[in-house]
């Protein structure tokens, strides 16, 4: 059986995951074995951020929005329930905007919500 010597694939397998680990420290950027084990950390590391970056945004336009409210003299829990039974379907992030951007028309939503 003739020995196959993988030159091209094997080259182009390599430098595609020493590519990914361009600007790490160390051997971790140039020596294929350790900058392997870094990508697959790497990986797993953005797969799991992507999830908590949706929770974080939640989080923040949550925050916004109870200050808003607050300064209106509502509770969050309060205007998020009162925009749901007088039927007003906007969502938290486009209530944190219109907090942020038109206060005046928040406060027209809040009182809608009461």
């Amino acid at each position: 059986m003739p020995r196959v010597k993988r030159g091209f694939k094997a080259r182009r397998r390599r430098n595609r995951v020493l590519k990914e680990a361009k600007g790490f420290r160390g051997k971790r950027s140039s020596c294929h074995a350790i900058a392997n084990e870094a990508v697959q950390h790497k990986w797993m590391h953005q797969y799991r951020a992507r999830r908590e970056r949706k929770r974080e945004f939640r989080a923040l336009w949550i925050q916004r929005i109870n200050a808003a409210a607050r300064g209106l003299g509502q509770s969050y829990s309060r205007l998020i329930g009162g925009l749901g039974k007088n039927s007003i379907a906007l969502n938290r992030k486009m209530l944190a905007e219109i907090a942020i951007s038109d206060p005046v028309a928040f406060q027209a939503i809040a009182q809608s919500a009461s």
